[in-house]
């Protein structure tokens, strides 16, 4: 009787090479612990909260014979969307033409999406699989920002295999200039309200004398 051999998400990423490494180098104990407790493999309150918060992120592709390719993609907040448990999709706005991507997903769908918060200093990271949708309008469609000044030349649709998070260690903390300039009227308005609001109590003052 032979037994079962479980199989944990994590092994996406702990290849029996990366194991090998983690055992000589002696971290292999403390991700053995890991994989037990599970990565996740889909979206709970957390991962949609990231997703929605995030106008940024970095998607990897490889072709077939394993030259890998990342590409930045960007957008409004929220333009990486969640279709169900475990399915991501963005629409693929028109860009340089050279392709890269689809054609690296045409002949190898494995790819990995990398989403880095340097506001709060934190990243997450999710493996999967992936496809280019081109001929369907209505998922094109209610994916596109609500005017956004692009065009969107296709969908790309990530079924989720497997994601986890890093700790902030040697993230430098970064702000989007909208960001700051919001809190920076933001901070501008209360001065003004608190300039005007010493005007008066110096004008009430004078008036008593």
């Amino acid at each position: 009787m032979t037994t079962a051999v479980r199989t944990y998400a994590s092994a996406v990423a702990f290849t029996p090479a990366v194991k090998a490494i983690q055992a000589r180098k002696g971290s292999r104990e403390a991700y053995g612990r890991v994989e037990q407790r599970g990565w996740r493999t889909e979206v709970d309150d957390d991962l949609a909260a990231r997703l929605a918060d995030a106008s940024s992120f970095y998607f990897a592709t490889a072709s077939a014979d394993g030259q890998p390719y990342i590409q930045h993609r960007g957008g409004p907040k929220g333009f990486l969307k969640v279709l169900d448990k475990q399915t991501l999709a963005f629409a693929d706005y028109a860009g340089n033409q050279q392709y890269l991507t689809q054609g690296n997903l045409s002949e190898n769908p494995k790819a990995y999406i990398f989403v880095m918060d340097y506001a709060h200093r934190r990243r997450v990271k999710i493996w999967g699989e992936a496809r280019v949708v081109e001929d369907d309008e209505a998922l094109t469609q209610s994916l596109m920002p609500r005017g956004y000044r692009a065009r969107s030349e296709q969908v790309i649709v990530f079924k989720i295999a497997a994601w986890d998070t890093n700790c902030a260690q040697h993230i430098p903390q970064k702000f989007d200039a909208a960001d700051v300039a919001a809190a920076l009227a933001a901070r501008d308005q209360r001065i003004a309200e608190l300039e005007a609001e010493v005007a008066a109590l110096k004008g009430e003052n004078a008036a008593t004398y």
